[in-house]
């Protein structure tokens, strides 16, 4: 990993900034993020827009990772489009006008870029890979900027305070940008805040949107127009949040394009994302990777899980795993505790280290692979018993992989 903007911008020069010649929203924060660009894309695709969603990482192929249209790009215009970026990356190199061999990600957002030019798009939705400021997508220099909960992760790279994290993210705010901004801490509040000062921009908050839930049913209101939706695409109640930002969005994007109160009432109810709180059978898959969404999903848990919960549980390495282990574990009957195949991973050894005083670990059962831990699971979940696999998106894509295989 490095993380700057000069190598890809000057890639992206190269290449004839093909992130010039549509409209872009890039979507940053801790959680919430992917949720929000799904949400902002199926709007476009109900109102019929050509729209390229980038986001990540993917579960099962690489290709999921960039959409046009609501589909997959292809393999063979994926491996077209990496060959040209690959090629022209080795030449720039050569000349010594790279400071680098370009990383996966910037190689991939790359790809991404020039994929939705290619089709002609008339707006991407970029989900940020990690902070902001230094992020591969804000070379594409996005018109909008939506900002979802910002919370404690990678650390490593952001910062230890809340202060810290929030400014990598809010420095996706740039002059002549539309902001919107979710409920936030007060202290990533005022960070967000003083960055939209800076340039004169007023910012549009989720705080002005109010919200009814009657008989299932949620009604928005955002002072503009009331959407009134059937139920949400997306699973949880932490996801009315993140409607609330994909609505203000669509209602900027309304300068541009022709979407309509209903486009964005039916890109709410037809949104998917997966991973994301998905059921298959008698699985359920979450990639809560940090507390904020470990926490989340134990609410989902409490609010709409009756059956005995088996959970699988693996992440990457440097995660606050006893906050995590701390809010789900106790929701579980059974907790396998397992490591996907990935350099970052961290391994069982060092997540028995890291669990909280309290937790019993000789009720946990340690299985040394995905494949074992699924098998595991299966004899102690039973027939009537949900097998939760969570903490890594890495986790689930491999457990995916496994059981559709």
């Amino acid at each position: 990993m490095k993380l700057g903007l000069e190598n890809i911008t000057r890639l992206l020069a190269e290449l004839g900034d093909p992130q010039k010649r549509y409209l872009k929203v890039q979507v940053a924060g801790t959680n919430g993020k992917g949720s929000v660009c799904v949400f902002i894309d199926s709007i476009c695709n109900s109102a019929g827009i050509k729209s390229g969603l980038f986001t990540s990482p993917h579960l099962v192929s690489i290709t999921e990772r960039i959409r046009i249209n609501g589909i997959d790009i292809s393999e063979e215009r994926f491996a077209e489009i990496a060959t040209q970026i690959r090629e022209t990356a080795e030449a720039l190199v050569s000349k010594d006008e790279l400071k680098y061999t370009p990383t996966f990600f910037e190689q991939i957002t790359a790809i991404a870029l020039v994929a939705f030019a290619d089709t002609d798009g008339e707006l991407a939705i970029l989900e940020t890979g990690l902070g902001g400021r230094l992020d591969a997508t804000t070379a594409a220099n996005a018109e909008i900027a939506a900002i979802t909960q910002i919370d404690y992760d990678h650390q490593e790279y952001l910062g230890e305070t809340l202060a810290e994290i929030a400014a990598e993210k809010a420095a996706i705010i740039h002059p002549g940008s539309q902001v919107v901004v979710s409920h936030q801490d007060p202290i990533v509040a005022e960070i967000i805040r003083n960055r939209c000062a800076e340039f004169g921009i007023k910012p549009n908050a989720t705080s002005g949107v109010s919200t009814k839930i009657r008989n299932g049913l949620v009604s928005f209101d955002t002072g503009k127009a009331n959407y009134r939706v059937g139920t949400l695409g997306l699973l949880g109640k932490h996801q009315i949040e993140n409607a609330k930002v994909a609505i203000l969005a669509g209602e900027l994007l309304q300068d541009h394009f022709p979407i309509t109160l209903q486009n964005i009432v039916a890109g709410l109810e037809n949104a998917q994302h997966p991973g994301r709180l998905e059921y298959q059978g008698n699985y359920l898959f979450d990639g809560a990777h940090n507390p904020a969404g470990a926490k989340a999903l134990a609410e989902f848990l409490d609010e709409s899980v009756e059956a005995p919960v088996t959970l699988i549980f693996g992440v990457m390495g440097g995660k606050d795993v006893a906050s995590m282990a701390e809010v789900l574990f106790p929701k579980a009957e059974n907790v396998i505790l397992t490591q996907p195949d990935n350099s970052r991973v961290m391994t069982v050894m060092d997540i028995t280290a890291g669990l909280p005083v309290g937790v019993d670990k000789e009720l946990m059962t340690i299985a040394g692979t995905v494949q074992e831990a699924i098998k595991t699971a299966q004899e102690l979940a039973g027939s009537d018993g949900l097998i939760l696999i969570t903490g890594s998106l890495y986790l689930v894509g491999e457990a995916k992989k496994i059981l559709n295989n």
